[in-house]
């Protein structure tokens, strides 16, 4: 067999198609991002403006606000003004945490197939879309990573306007070995997706700054659950509930992993008892979250 008639003969074998309409299935998929922000502007610009450089802008921004007041709306006019992908701005009156409403007023807004959630006090990486586009498979959700900054490191990158996405190899280092990046060896490195998937619950890596889920299976369970206030778990219920209701987990660590700027912490006056709540709805195999995307039926246009 001559070249060009190896080159025919891989092309048309079965394996190659197969990878093709993966990668076909892939670019297809419409993502939605929902960024959930409260109050800090200064932290949302960062996110928003490393969201402008995605690598993949096959998708919409949709900000789930939990109340934040007039800078925070200035601030999200100027963006949507400029930004190179569909964004739109949902808010809700500030009556004390209400992230899971927030995250479900953000979903029913969005126009997406697939669901990625990220904080605004998160910067992500340039192939932050383009990797959970990459890791999406159906009858699955991905939980991605943090790389935690810290504080003095944190305020001059909001300070100076540093690009966080084209630190050099140098830079990375040096700043990890400096105490400003709380890790650095999943900046250097990209694993495949391969021997990522769990097949059972775990409450390790579970951070709702960074997640992506199919919207048919949130639908499925109603959503983040709107019961849950104050800090706290309302991440881990929906990850249990959607477990019990079939859908498999995916490790995003080594792939999707976006910076998370320093901030003091919320008050957790709620995360015992909203543990407490997980484990017993772990117990008893809950699927449905009690306050819900159906709860909200009609009220967002999508």
């Amino acid at each position: 067999m001559d070249i060009a008639s190896g080159r025919a003969a891989l092309h048309n074998s079965p394996l190659t198609q197969r990878y093709a309409r993966t990668a076909d299935m892939h670019n297809d998929i419409r993502i939605s991002l929902v960024i959930a922000t409260y109050n800090w502007p200064e932290a949302l610009r960062a996110c928003v403006e490393g969201c402008f450089r995605q690598s993949d802008r096959n998708f919409e921004i949709i900000i789930a606000d939990d109340g934040s007041g007039a800078p925070t709306r200035a601030l999200v006019e100027e963006l949507c003004a400029r930004s190179p992908v569909p964004m739109r701005h949902v808010w809700q009156p500030d009556d004390g945490f209400r992230l899971a409403e927030s995250r479900n007023n953000g979903i029913l807004a969005a126009s997406g197939d697939y669901i990625v959630t990220l904080d605004g006090d998160c910067v992500p990486q340039s192939d932050f879309i383009a990797r959970h586009r990459a890791l999406a498979e159906p009858g699955y959700m991905v939980t991605g990573s943090r790389i935690l900054l810290n504080q003095a490191f944190s305020e001059r990158v909001l300070r100076e306007g540093i690009d966080l996405q084209s630190l050099s190899l140098g830079e990375k280092l040096r700043y990890r070995l400096q105490g400003g990046l709380g890790k650095a060896a999943q900046l250097l490195i990209k694993l495949p997706d391969v021997a990522r998937r769990r097949h059972r619950f775990s409450f390790r890596r579970i951070k709702g700054c960074n997640m992506a889920f199919w919207r048919s299976d949130l639908e499925r369970v109603n959503g983040f659950d709107e019961s849950f206030r104050g800090w706290g778990y309302e991440d881990s219920d929906a990850v249990a509930r959607l477990y019990h209701a079939g859908v498999m987990r995916k490790d995003g660590a080594y792939s999707t992993e976006v910076f998370h700027l320093w901030h003091r912490e919320a008050k957790r006056d709620q995360a015992s008892s909203n543990q407490h709540i997980v484990l017993k709805r772990i117990a008893s195999k809950t699927t449905q979250a009690a306050v819900g995307l159906k709860e909200h039926a009609g009220e967002v246009a999508r």
